[in-house]
């Protein structure tokens, strides 16, 4: 059957008492455990929704995302790709950390596809019965990191607690049907109709990628962010909601600046802040100080 048969169901894994169970999701805000218990969501830890081998990411998928940054529809004639770490997976009400000495944290509220089946060289149309299903995600990025590792994300993107997923995963809901927003304390800041702004969906993008690479159950595939992924401050809380999928909160702290004064250290260009602050251009006063406070306290070590 395919992910987009059959009725809505939405499954969480949670941790209670120190111990991992899965359960179904009721109205109300109740959690119908494995075990036949009944329990209510607030009394329940979170966890990502499934335990991938790989996360991969895709660059630039939504038509508004690519004229806000390279002023064309469709920046690509296909999609271009990166991988997260797995241990940049975080989960609903979950802590986003932004290092002490990094101003341009920013969200990308997305939807997840997550792979349900070994999959490995198959159609569009195949594609849709390898799916588990989906999830509301964010992919976060420290644009600081932009000038040296742009290629690659790997630590703009790859940061220990950088894919929030959650709370839960949704069978029998099409996401192209559905609506994305974020949202940066309660107030809108990303809205997509993503059946009108999605230009590769997961069905294309898991037969692109499992022409050559085995996909396995577990394994996450994002599909991108509409306009308006800006930088964060301490303090923030992030949510994420798909339609008819779900909606993902988390909270941003703060993190000491590592010990070590080895390799690249974060910079702000000119392309970092295109990046970061798009069309706003000007850096907020706060994510100033609070960057040269925490280089200056390096410094002086």
């Amino acid at each position: 059957m395919s992910v987009l048969e059959g009725p809505r169901i939405e499954k969480r894994r949670v941790l209670i008492e120190g111990k991992e169970q899965w359960g179904s999701i009721l109205s109300h805000g109740v959690i119908s455990l494995s075990d036949g218990r009944k329990i209510a969501e607030a009394d329940v830890t979170h966890l990502p929704p499934c335990v991938p081998t790989k996360i991969i990411c895709p660059h630039l998928t939504y038509t508004s995302r690519g004229i806000e940054s390279r002023n064309k529809p469709q920046p690509t004639e296909n999609p271009t790709y990166f991988m997260k770490p797995t241990t940049a997976l975080n989960h609903h009400l979950g802590e986003v950390k932004k290092p002490e000495n990094c101003m341009y944290l920013n969200y990308e509220g997305e939807f997840a596809a997550i792979i349900g089946k070994k999959t490995r060289n198959v159609t569009p149309e195949e594609a849709w019965h390898c799916i588990a299903g989906f999830s509301p995600a964010l992919d976060m990025g420290l644009h600081d990191f932009r000038d040296t590792d742009s290629g690659s994300m790997l630590r703009v993107k790859g940061n220990d607690g950088f894919c929030p997923i959650g709370p839960g995963i949704v069978s029998g809901v099409d996401p192209r049907k559905q609506s994305i927003r974020t949202f940066r304390n309660g107030l809108l800041v990303q809205e997509a109709d993503i059946g009108e702004e999605l230009i590769w969906g997961p069905d294309y993008m898991i037969a692109d990628l499992s022409r050559h690479i085995t996909l396995l159950p577990g394994d996450i595939i994002l599909t991108g962010t509409p306009c308006h992924s800006r930088s964060v401050e301490v303090g923030d809380e992030i949510e994420v909601e798909i339609t008819g999928i779900g909606r993902l909160s988390v909270s941003i702290t703060s993190s000491p600046d590592p010990i070590c004064n080895v390799g690249h250290q974060p910079s702000d260009s000119e392309e970092v802040r295109r990046v970061a602050l798009g069309n706003d251009g000007r850096v907020p006063e706060t994510l100033r100080k609070n960057y040269n406070d925490a280089n200056l306290k390096r410094s002086n070590r």
